[in-house]
C-alpha cells in the first residue's frame, strides 16, 4: 500500500496497466485526451510489478486489478468507473479539480 502511495503522490492522474491491456490503453487515450499527462505504470514491467497489483487487488478492492486510476492521488476505480464519469460528463471537472487539465 505504501509503494502505491508513493507512486501517485503528486501525480495529478497516475493509470496502472499492463502493456498488453486494451481498456488500459483506451481509458489512458480518453484521459490524454483532454490534455492531461497521464503517469502510466506498466506493472507486467515493473520489477515490483506483482506486489503492487496483489494490493490493488487485496487492499483497494480493484478488480479487475488494471487499469487501476488514481485522480488527485484518490482511487476512482477501473474503466467502468471512468467510463461512467465520462458519460455523467463528471471527468473533465475532476481532472480540472485535480490540476491535471486548465479548462
Amino acid at each position: 500500500m505504501e509503494s502505491i502511495r508513493g507512486l501517485v503522490a503528486e501525480k495529478p492522474v497516475v493509470v496502472f496497466s499492463r502493456s498488453s491491456c486494451c481498456m488500459s490503453h483506451s481509458i489512458q487515450s480518453l484521459i490524454s485526451g483532454y490534455g492531461a499527462n497521464v503517469t502510466v505504470y506498466e506493472l507486467d514491467q515493473m520489477s515490483n510489478g506483482q506486489e503492487i497489483e496483489k494490493a490493488l487487488s487485496s487492499q483497494l478492492g480493484c478488480k479487475p486489478t488494471v487499469p487501476a486510476v488514481f485522480i488527485a492521488q484518490q482511487l476512482v476505480g477501473g474503466a467502468n468507473q471512468v467510463m461512467s464519469l465520462q458519460v455523467k460528463n463528471q471527468l473533465a471537472p475532476l481532472l480540472r479539480k485535480a490540476g491535471a487539465i486548465w479548462i
